[in-house]
């Protein structure tokens, strides 16, 4: 199996999304994953999909969690999913 992708819905100048960036940076350092960033308002439609949700945790497609990033809630779903 690969490595296991994670992708992190951004914007600029956003503190949540520097904190949610740090706690994946965290699990990182355990479990091997890599994070592709993507800005939303690069997107129209990712704008309008998370723009009051930034920012954004995704793995294999599916949201993870938003907003107040939770570490347990990120490894546990990578944990899962390694298996």
């Amino acid at each position: 199996m690969g490595k296991l992708k994670v992708t992190f819905y951004t914007k600029e100048n956003c503190s949540l999304c520097d904190n949610g960036l740090a706690v994946l940076k965290i699990i990182q350092e355990d479990l091997p994953f890599d994070i592709e960033m993507v800005d939303i308002y690069k997107d129209d439609v990712l704008l309008e999909k998370y723009q009051v949700m930034i920012p954004v945790v995704s793995i294999d497609g599916e949201d993870i969690d938003y907003g107040i990033v939770s570490e347990e809630k990120i490894r546990k779903r990578l944990l899962s999913v390694c298996r």
